[in-house]
């Protein structure tokens, strides 16, 4: 397994596409354990221009978006790809999501995911987000591989 995927990579294991396809890499891949995904937050992001007009930042519900993108491509990579074809990866839930700092466009955001558990298609991870070292938010969350229809 290769240690890192780039955004083509990631394409082939999410359904997810632009403008909705929020991780453009994934690094430091440690199998079904780890990773970091790398999202580029850009001058022109879809969400810019309404969120806020003049002041804009990121928002939550799309940090935790790119948390749950990341560990389904964190997933996706590591398990047989016999048993992910024809899947879909679903946030279940969202515990203890904490936002402390503004992620504001030309920043390169840093998450730090981490599968915790897995029992059967169900999986709970834990992550990070960082801008320059500065924690900028985290979050518990559940997913579930399910087939698609």
């Amino acid at each position: 397994m290769t240690d890192s995927l780039n955004k083509d990579q990631i394409t082939n294991l999410l359904p997810h596409r632009e403008p909705m396809l929020l991780i453009d890499e994934l690094i430091n891949i440690k199998k079904l354990f780890s990773a970091t995904a790398i999202v580029n937050v850009k001058k022109d992001s879809f969400f810019v221009q309404g969120h806020f007009p003049g002041e804009p930042v990121m928002p939550g519900v799309l940090i935790v978006e790119a948390f749950g993108q990341a560990a389904a491509a964190l997933t996706a990579h590591g398990i047989d790809k016999s048993t992910y074809e024809n899947k879909l990866v679903f946030l279940m839930n969202i515990e203890k999501a904490r936002f402390r700092k503004p992620v504001i466009p030309n920043c390169k955001l840093e998450l730090n995911i981490e599968a915790i558990r897995s029992h059967g298609k169900v999986w709970k991870y834990k992550g990070e987000a960082y801008v320059e070292g500065n924690k900028m938010a985290d979050a518990q969350w559940s997913a579930t591989i399910v087939d698609r229809k």
